[in-house]
C-alpha cells in the first residue's frame, strides 16, 4: 500500500514560527522544542565523534549489547494460547498498537486518573489493585519524565546536533521501519525540498502512527531562500508512505540519504550484517546511512524493565555508540559522524 502526502493548505494557522527560536512548551502528549542544541544547558547531553580510529576497534574492547530478557505479558498470553513463539510481524503489530496508546494520553490527566485508582484500592485494601494501581502509577510517571519533561524519544535537539551538516541538496530520504516518521520529517526540515519515501511493513504504523502524528508540532530547520531558521509542519513535507517488507522494495541505489531509527538492535548477530545491508542496497555514491539505537545505560536499563509490557514484544538490545559503529564499520561502511544523545546513539556513515 502506497499512500502519498504532499504539501496542502494549512487547515488552520500554524501556531509556531521562527520567530519563537529558543521556545520550549509541554503539551497534554509532548513537548515542544525549538530551543539551539548548540546551547551551554544542553551541550550535556551530546557527546559527538568518541572513536578517533574505528579500525583499531574491536568487540574485544567493547564488549557485546546488552539483551533485554523481559517481555510483554500480552506477548506471554498469545505464546501460551498459541503454544508457539510469536512471530516477527505479530510482535510488531502489538508493539506498535500498544507503544502508540502512550503517544496520544493527555499525560498530566492520565497521572491524575492512575493515582485516584491507587488510592482507591489503598482505600478498599484491595492488594492486588494496590498492585497494579501502584505499577500504572510509576509507568505513567517514568513515562511522563522520559518524553514530555526530557524529550527523550524524540529529542529534537539531540536529532538536529546528529543530523546536521549533510552535504546534500532536496535529498531523497528513505526511512526503513518508519512508524510515525518522526525522524525523517525532522531532516526534511533542515533539508528543504527533500522527498521522503517512509517504509514499514505494519500497515498501522501508516493507517494510526503517522496518520495521528500531530499536525501542529513544529519542526525547526532552515529557510532555503534566506538560510534563517524556519518551523515546518507535516503538512509541508512530500512523503509518500508504502506498507511493504523492505526486503521486498523496488527500489535501486537511488536515495541521498537512507535512515532506520531503533532497527539495528532488534536483531541477533547472524542478521545484523543483513540489516546494515538494507541501507547500502538503496544507497547513491557519496550517499549517507544514517542509523540510532537506544543507549546501554543504568537508566535506559531502568525504562525498559518498568515499561516491559508497553515496549519489549520483539528481540532488543541495548547498545553503546562504540558497539554499534563496529557493526556498521565491518559491514562496509565508514562512519562519518557518531554520538550519543538523550537516550539514543547515533551514527552517519558512508560507503567504504
Amino acid at each position: 500500500m502506497n499512500v502519498n502526502t504532499r504539501p496542502a493548505a494549512p487547515t488552520g494557522e500554524n501556531p509556531y514560527t521562527a520567530a519563537e527560536m529558543e521556545h520550549t512548551e509541554l503539551k497534554p502528549n509532548y513537548r515542544v522544542d525549538l530551543r539551539s542544541h548548540t546551547s551551554r544547558e544542553y551541550q550535556k547531553f551530546i557527546s559527538l565523534n568518541p572513536v578517533n580510529d574505528w579500525s583499531l576497534l574491536s568487540w574485544k574492547d567493547v564488549g557485546k549489547p546488552y539483551e533485554v530478557k523481559r517481555i510483554a505479558h500480552d506477548r506471554k498470553i498469545w505464546e501460551q494460547e498459541h503454544d508457539a513463539t510469536m512471530d516477527t510481524h505479530t510482535a510488531w503489530t502489538h508493539f506498535n498498537q500498544s507503544f502508540h496508546q502512550w503517544f496520544i494520553k493527555d499525560v498530566p490527566a492520565e497521572m491524575d486518573k492512575e493515582k485516584d485508582e491507587f488510592f482507591k484500592g489503598l482505600k478498599a485494601f484491595n492488594f492486588h489493585q494496590i498492585r497494579e494501581g501502584l505499577g500504572d502509577v510509576v509507568r505513567i510517571h517514568l513515562w511522563n519524565y522520559v518524553h514530555r519533561i526530557q524529550d527523550g524519544v524524540w529529542d529534537p535537539r539531540g536529532k538536529r546536533a546528529l543530523f546536521e551538516g549533510l552535504d546534500v541538496q532536496k535529498p531523497r530520504i528513505l526511512f526503513l521501519g518508519a512508524a510515525e516518521g518522526y525522524e525523517a520529517m525532522q531532516l526534511a526540515a533542515m533539508y528543504p525540498g527533500a522527498e521522503v519515501v517512509m517504509v514499514d511493513y505494519d500497515e498501522y504504523c501508516l493507517t494510526t502512527r503517522f496518520a495521528e502524528f500531530p499536525e501542529a508540532y513544529p519542526f525547526l530547520g532552515e529557510n532555503p531562500r534566506t538560510n534563517s531558521p524556519q518551523v515546518y509542519y507535516k503538512q509541508d513535507f512530500n512523503i509518500e508512505y508504502v506498507v511493504s517488507d523492505i526486503r521486498k522494495l523496488p527500489y535501486g541505489r537511488e536515495f541521498d540519504i537512507v535512515l532506520s531509527v531503533g532497527l539495528l538492535e532488534h536483531f541477533p548477530d547472524e542478521i545484523k550484517p543483513e540489516v546494515v545491508d538494507w541501507h547500502r542496497r538503496f544507497l547513491k555514491p557519496g550517499g549517507y546511512a544514517i542509523m540510532t539505537t537506544p543507549r546501554n545505560q543504568l537508566r535506559s536499563r531502568l525504562f525498559y524493565q518498568i515499561m516491559a509490557d508497553v515496549m519489549n514484544h520483539t528481540y532488543r538490545e541495548l547498545m553503546t555508540v562504540q558497539q554499534m559503529g563496529l557493526y556498521i564499520y565491518e559491514n562496509g561502511f565508514d562512519i562519518h559522524r557518531h554520538g550519543y544523545i538523550k537516550v539514543h546513539n547515533g551514527v552517519v556513515a558512508r560507503l567504504r
